[in-house]
């Protein structure tokens, strides 16, 4: 599993790495979250994301966030990370690119949401 960002939340903002005026766990998390929308997983396909090795990487790397001191951070966790784990499936890369699989999930997702 992924060890997650060295300058986590709870860092002090003197040693916060800052990347265009925020810190990189704010833009790790707000990236994180959109991966739960399975039509942002679409668009990622159709641009050739999952095709380059160090955005998959990348991908792997945001594991962290299943830890408990990330996991509170998350708005939706359930659908967040699930998105994480299909992701990490070289198949479901390739398969996100279809529409009606990224519809399929769009389903899922909200018959979901109405069950909870």
């Amino acid at each position: 599993m992924a060890e997650g960002p060295t300058n986590g939340a709870a860092s002090s903002a003197s040693t916060t790495i800052r990347y265009g005026g925020h810190d990189r766990f704010v833009l790790e998390l707000e990236f994180v979250q959109m991966l739960a929308n399975p039509k942002y997983l679409n668009y990622l396909a159709t641009q050739k994301y999952f095709d380059n090795e160090e955005f998959v990487a990348y991908i792997h790397y945001l594991q962290y966030f299943r830890q408990p001191k990330y996991i509170r951070y998350l708005q939706f966790p359930g659908p967040t990370l699930r998105a994480l784990d299909l992701l990490q499936e070289e198949q479901f890369r390739k398969d996100i690119i279809n529409p009606k699989v990224t519809d399929k999930l769009a389903e899922q997702g909200l018959a979901a949401a109405f069950t909870t």
